[in-house]
């Protein structure tokens, strides 16, 4: 039989002098630059490097967009304390900037947070773990998967607790007379918008974990999988970094 025979491309390449000896395979086991080397991933014009690299490109444009705005408001909450007002009986120009005693649960919210980044980053190392995958690409089952929903659950569970967590401390300042349309103290306003504008972005960032666990139950292809963790693990640090920034200014910036 003469077709048993013919040589395929992949067997002529790899026949070829400088070339590098390319396996007769399209698609090999990924660990996703782990350094157990899928050619998938070690040609970034061709595989799943490079998708992940555009995934990437637009998180970290649209992240950047979101930070810039915080840092205007950053600036807008600095140059607000040097506001004055006409004081009717003196005919003076005086300060109308009272700081705000930020509650203490904002901090145990903080510890909590950092710890759902923690637990997101566990998530993101068990996606890309070599042996795992290996045997996810053998067809042995999905132990990378098995081992990634826990610690996604886990980083869910641990940013509904912050919401609920910020949602207690906006109840404690409205109790101690420092309600968001209480326009005689400023401070509380900027308090009110800024951690307001952050946990809207947080709730943004449960959809998307809620939405890569509907991919993760729908993708057949693990790299397509670990983008999918990746992208959502960036989102989420940067909203925990943004956080610490922003809790820093709201409670030394004052």
């Amino acid at each position: 039989m003469p077709g048993t025979f013919t040589h395929s491309p992949a067997e002529t390449e790899r026949k070829e002098p400088g070339i590098g000896g390319k396996p007769p395979v399209d698609r090999r086991p990924t660990g996703g630059g782990g350094g157990g080397g899928d050619d998938n991933w070690s040609r970034p014009q061709h595989g799943p490097r490079e998708l992940r690299n555009r995934v990437r490109l637009f998180v970290f444009f649209g992240l950047a967009g979101d930070m810039m705005f915080f840092v205007v408001l950053v600036v807008l909450f600095f140059a607000r304390q040097a506001g004055t007002h006409l004081d009717p009986g003196t005919h003076e120009q005086i300060g109308d900037w009272r700081p705000v005693l930020l509650p203490p649960i904002l901090y145990l919210n903080t510890a909590v947070l950092i710890l759902s980044s923690l637990t997101m980053e566990l998530a993101r190392q068990n996606i890309f773990r070599e042996i795992d995958v290996l045997e996810e690409w053998l067809g042995l089952g999905r132990p990378a998967l098995r081992r990634t929903l826990p610690w996604i659950g886990a980083t869910l569970v641990l940013g509904s607790l912050f919401l609920a967590g910020q949602w207690t401390a906006w109840k404690q300042l409205t109790a101690q007379g420092f309600a968001f349309d209480h326009w005689s103290t400023p401070a509380s306003y900027f308090f009110y918008v800024i951690t307001g504008l952050h946990a809207a972005h947080l709730v943004l960032g449960l959809a998307a974990l809620l939405g890569c666990l509907c991919l993760l139950g729908i993708l057949k292809r693990v790299e397509l999988r670990q983008i999918a963790v990746d992208a959502a693990s960036w989102y989420w640090h940067a909203m925990g970094l943004a956080w610490v920034l922003l809790l820093a200014v709201l409670a030394i910036g004052q």
